[in-house]
């Protein structure tokens, strides 16, 4: 299975276009070594030929024209992507759906929740019916996760995790944890399986067997710390205020550290990962931190083979 991280970063992507923090500041005057990034969506393959979208997010455009393997291949209008699967309707993750409305009818993969999203709050897939059209195929959550779903020689499964809905939902303030979904997905061929988290708030037993069964895990690095973004004087909101599990330990219990340590998979990568986060500083001990606990940071164009 191939793996090819297309954005990385969390909403507003790094440097966010409006933010002066020292990490954002510092990336754009060379001051600290950072990799600018996107905001996150990757795309698997089984085969490298034919290929499955995770979220689309507002940068895809940009995203695709920088991935030759997913540049047309066949004809005049063409596209390797086989379909789009959505962990959520963040728009964030959601954006991007707009800017494949020249291609041929979406086959489009989300909870009930998200579709509900999509055609009511934010009513982007109404929109696309003018253009492309939407096949919807609905994506139930259970407990231990729904049904597998065949995709371009892939077995997708979606997988409750606990979350928040966008702030523009109506279920915002609910705690349903069919409103956050990550997916398990294998590769019939070898049996190995990449488990994608990007929003994840809790770690819990359910969840440490999702990270347990994987041979790879992308998992939510948004935050380092609980009240990052407060400590910055970047927002009032807590990590878990906003549905994320930061990296440390916080009010709330262990952080995402301590989950990756006891996960028995071969390569733990974070990804979507906030301006504010001080990961993102090459050269900072964050990111010493995580090199000595064996963790990987998620870059725009990084490819992984499992």
């Amino acid at each position: 299975m191939k793996i090819l991280v297309l954005g990385s970063g969390a909403g507003g992507g790094f440097p966010q276009w409006n933010c002066n923090c020292r990490l954002c500041a510092g990336q754009r005057t060379g001051r600290i070594r950072a990799l600018a990034r996107t905001q996150s969506s990757i795309a698997v393959s089984a085969d490298g030929e034919r290929w499955v979208l995770l979220n689309a997010s507002p940068d895809i455009g940009a995203q695709l024209r920088a991935s030759p393997a997913l540049w047309p291949r066949h004809g005049l209008r063409d596209s390797p992507i086989e379909a789009v699967v959505l962990m959520d309707s963040q728009i964030d993750h959601v954006a991007g759906l707009l800017s494949l409305r020249e291609g041929s009818r979406l086959q489009l993969y989300c909870t009930p929740e998200s579709h509900e999203d999509l055609t009511g709050s934010l009513p982007l897939l109404k929109a696309l019916e003018s253009y492309s059209g939407v096949r919807w195929h609905p994506m139930p959550l259970e407990p231990g996760g729904g049904a597998w779903h065949e995709i371009a020689g892939l077995r997708l499964q979606a997988v409750p995790v606990p979350g928040k809905a966008p702030p523009y939902s109506p279920r915002r303030q609910a705690e349903a944890r069919s409103d956050n979904a990550a997916v398990m997905i294998e590769d019939p061929a070898s049996g190995r399986r990449l488990f994608y988290a990007p929003g994840l708030a809790r770690v819990g037993e359910a969840e440490r067997r999702s990270l347990d069964g994987c041979d790879t895990v992308l998992v939510d690095g948004t935050f380092w710390s609980e009240d990052e973004m407060v400590a910055a004087g970047l927002g009032k909101k807590h990590a878990a205020d906003m549905g994320h599990l930061p990296q440390c330990d916080g009010p709330h219990g262990p952080g995402m550290l301590r989950a990756l340590d006891a996960c028995a998979a071969r390569r733990k990568v974070l990804i979507h990962i906030n301006n504010s986060n001080p990961i993102l500083d090459e050269d900072g001990p964050e990111r010493a931190e995580l090199v000595r606990r064996g963790i990987e940071v998620a870059f725009d164009g990084m490819e992984l083979e499992i």
